[in-house]
């Protein structure tokens, strides 16, 4: 399963990233707006110190704009993928980009027909929100398991992006079902780094070794 930061921070980026941890970015305007700095600068940036695909997100709502929208984005790095809203519009403009060779991920994914529609559009990835399906008392892991189970019956070359994910046990139960990639943001990434045992542990092996250094003194 790959794992994708789901940020537009810089350092934060920067900081997983040398960890080897990254597999790809994905970023939306909400996301860019929380940085205050200039957009363009900000996403060509990602594009340029990430090798995996950089998810970059148009803000236009009509299929024209939407697909010179899109054709710029992608200019910014051959690793851009273009993401599009699951609307009628989002979904034509995707067969176009598709179509010129300009990968697209589908986002605002709530149902599995919504799914079916856009991998059908040529989508590269579908991102199902899952953490806002649980706010509004939907099991967001039963729509992920219902698309994986579609897309396995058929030829979809379509990936499920689990998006939204609110806490580790999202991307454990993620990868069980057999997700091809899961977004997270950095708070999360980071309580999937640590565990109280192993704090325990280094801090006893630590001390052990100062005592073995004091005896051979």
């Amino acid at each position: 399963m790959k794992i994708f930061l789901d940020t537009a921070n810089i350092d934060e980026i920067r900081r997983f990233h040398n960890m080897g941890l990254l597999d790809g970015i994905t970023t939306n305007p909400s996301l860019l707006f929380r940085e205050g700095q200039n957009p363009d600068y900000i996403m060509e940036e990602i594009a340029s110190m990430v090798s995996g695909d950089v998810s970059l997100e148009v803000v236009a709502t009509k299929y024209e704009e939407m697909v010179r929208e899109g054709t710029e984005l992608h200019d910014k790095g051959n690793n851009v993928v273009v993401k599009v809203p699951m609307t009628p519009d989002g979904l034509r403009a995707c067969r176009t980009l598709s179509s010129n060779n300009i990968p697209v991920n589908v986002t605002l994914i709530f149902s599995a027909n919504q799914a079916v529609l856009a991998a059908k559009s040529g989508a590269k990835y579908v991102s199902p929100f899952i953490g806002r399906l649980d706010d509004i008392g939907h099991d967001g892991m039963d729509l992920i398991r219902t698309i994986l189970e579609i897309f396995g019956n058929y030829d979809f070359d379509t990936q499920v992006l689990v998006a939204s994910i609110r806490h580790p046990l999202h991307v454990v139960e993620a990868a069980r079902l057999g997700a091809h990639v899961v977004t997270l943001p950095p708070q999360v990434l980071d309580k999937m780094l640590k565990h109280p045992l192993t704090d325990i542990g280094l801090k006893s092996f630590l001390s052990d070794w100062r005592l073995l250094q004091k005896s051979q003194k």
